[in-house]
């Protein structure tokens, strides 16, 4: 009885969480976070518990919400694609959880319980965004997390109020976008699950439809603005650099990621490869648009001075890779940019940890915090390594593979300009991680800050703050590692039919 429950308990865990933190932990920070872990830890163990259900052979896990039938009653579909991004999510947030201990203590210690009440909520919308097979029910998950995400992100640093306003502004015009497109999918079809709308859009009749073609056109848009692709990336690097360190680690390896999942998830669970790729044959300017965002979100991180602004810059980068990926229309491209969506995860989340452990230490945000890192903080500065070089795609980390797919992917379709833009971004990423570690290893640096090579004693983050950090390093590497196993065993099974 409890395993048919499974589906439901991923989302139910962290969101009966925050209702028992507001409830019981209004003036104990122990208690809030305790509660915080009880509800992830409940979230990743149920979604491990469906993963390898779905790995074992069991198909794709259907749960009727009350037991209505779809098309009327509302459906969690969990996949070989939405099994994986459910784990990574819950994850990261379990790690984030741990990881907040201290950074929120410092950053937000006055009502720890209502951030991390938000923190709950954000996670219930991110996860259920993953696992619903209804497109308006994804617009109200899509509009939980958005809230959520903008009460975390004003609760930052310096002009977060403002940088959070632009994004409320840029969010809901995303989300009307994509309620209108659903609305334009109601009006010819009559049925919001995705698997009634796939059948229906199916027919030669739909796939010349003018108003399908403009749902799709929203849909889309909507999306775009959600994952901060580009020339839509504007809002993003000022919310998340502003943020408190916390929320910085959950949402920027999070949201892009899922939105770039619900991008594919509605492509070719909604729409079919069919239609995207012979109807609509986008394809050309797509992956010209993705090179141009990978360009863009290189030159932009190499230009920064602030460690998190340089971050939130190879976020907009990522996103090209993954958008990319997909549009190159075959199963390489495809498999590289699933696969990236699992290693993008993990890498971002080491980096901004890493960061935010030297933010906590120093109180700084410039590059010049990262002088002496190696000395000061070396467990930081190795897991802040392991991160750049995936970033960069140096094997054996995760990045190196998830590039290689990807380039082996774009010379399959003679998509050269996606290659020469990936290897370009590589070179770039690499002076950019070589140039913080010179600062960090030679620049001289001393605790009153003078330039002599004196002797420095060891100052660590708290080790609630190092193991997170530490498992999301040692992940990229064992993610890497096992690179066939996971191709094999999950991403080729979400490839779609007809690449």
């Amino acid at each position: 009885m409890i395993a048919a429950q499974t589906p439901i308990l991923i989302l139910l865990a962290p969101l009966f969480s925050g209702i028992l933190i507001t409830i019981f932990a209004q003036k104990s920070k122990n208690v809030a976070f305790f509660l915080l872990i009880l509800g992830m830890v409940g979230s990743f163990s149920a979604a491990c518990n469906v993963l390898l259900q779905v790995l074992q052979g069991s198909g794709p896990i259907h749960y009727r919400l009350g037991d209505w039938p779809p098309p009327f009653g509302i459906e969690l579909v969990i996949d070989h694609l939405s099994g994986m991004v459910l784990f990574m999510v819950s994850g990261a947030a379990l790690l984030t959880a741990i990881y907040s201990k201290h950074t929120v203590e410092v950053e937000i210690p006055d009502r720890i319980h209502h951030y991390y009440t938000l923190y709950t909520l954000l996670v219930s919308g991110l996860l259920g965004m993953v696992a619903t097979g209804d497109v308006f029910n994804l617009y109200v998950l899509l509009e939980i997390s958005a809230l959520s995400s903008y009460a975390l992100l004003a609760r930052g640093r310096g002009l977060a109020y403002i940088a959070t306003f632009k994004y409320i502004i840029i969010g809901t015009i995303g989300a009307s976008f994509y309620l209108l497109g659903v609305g334009y999918l109601y009006i010819k079809t009559g049925t919001l699950n995705m698997a009634d709308l796939s059948t229906m859009l199916a027919t030669p009749e739909m796939h010349q439809s003018p108003s399908i073609k403009i749902g799709f056109i929203f849909i889309i848009l909507g999306i775009w603005i959600k994952m901060a692709f580009f020339p839509l990336q504007g809002w993003l690097p000022n919310a998340y650099s502003c943020a408190s360190t916390t929320t910085s680690c959950l949402i920027a390896p999070l949201m892009t990621k899922v939105s770039v999942y619900i991008m594919i998830r509605l492509m070719f669970s909604v729409f079919s490869a069919d239609y995207i790729f012979k109807t609509l044959q986008w394809q050309q300017f797509m992956v010209w648009m993705a090179c141009i965002a990978i360009v863009v979100g290189s030159v932009s991180a190499l230009a920064q001075r602030n460690l998190k602004r340089m971050l939130c810059y190879i976020v907009v980068a990522e996103v090209g890779y993954m958008v990319g990926g997909v549009w190159l229309a075959n199963s390489n491209g495809f498999s590289g940019a699933v696969y990236h969506i699992m290693s993008d995860v993990m890498m971002t989340l080491c980096l901004f940890m890493a960061v935010g452990a030297v933010i906590y230490k120093t109180g700084e945000t410039s590059l010049e915090a990262m002088r002496g890192i190696f000395r000061r903080m070396p467990i930081t500065a190795a897991a802040f390594l392991v991160g750049g070089f995936s970033i960069i795609g140096i094997p054996p980390t995760c990045g190196f593979f998830s590039k290689w797919y990807l380039i082996t992917g774009a010379i399959e379709t003679g998509q050269f300009h996606f290659v020469i833009a990936l290897l370009f971004s590589s070179l770039i990423n690499a002076i950019l991680f070589f140039r913080i570690i010179e600062i960090g290893f030679f620049s001289p640096f001393d605790e009153n800050g003078h330039g002599t090579h004196q002797v420095i004693v060891v100052n660590e983050a708290p080790a609630m703050m190092l193991v997170p950090m530490v498992i999301s390093a040692a992940s990229l590497i064992i993610i890497g590692l096992y690179t066939r196993f996971l191709m094999s065993n999950i991403v080729q099974w979400t490839i779609p039919v007809g690449l």
